[in-house]
């Protein structure tokens, strides 16, 4: 899973990690330790996310599966004209084994940048 970390200042910074089992059954906007990940001293929120094919999560819809929607604006959606609604596949906003790309906030920080603590990992 790569778990994409938006920091305070606006940079991101990305990393890969294995299944993690504590975040399956987290909904968008649950806020996580960061310890789990190595972020030591680190609270996360997670803000979104896409599947193994590319389709993103939506706050919206409840659950993990990937259903078709009738959407006018928001996430998965390019408004193309005024009105104009799109039938649209898009993912429950639950995290499951499914998902392979996690985007995250920093709500608190700790002592240590997120840069040194995820090099330190490597």
């Amino acid at each position: 899973m790569k778990i994409t970390i938006g920091k305070q200042d606006g940079e991101t910074v990305q990393t890969e990690k294995q299944e993690i089992p504590q975040l399956t059954g987290k909904k968008i906007g649950d806020e996580f330790s960061g310890d789990i990940i190595g972020l030591e001293g680190y609270t996360l929120r997670i803000t979104g996310g896409s599947d193994r094919q590319g389709f993103p999560m939506r706050e919206s819809i409840e659950g993990t599966e990937r259903q078709k929607k009738l959407l006018k604006t928001g996430t998965g959606v390019k408004e193309k004209e005024n009105g104009i609604r799109e039938r649209k596949s898009v993912r429950g906003n639950t995290v499951s084994n499914q998902t392979e790309q996690l985007n995250t906030k920093v709500v608190e920080q700790g002592e240590d940048e997120v840069d040194e603590l995820l090099e330190s990992q490597s």
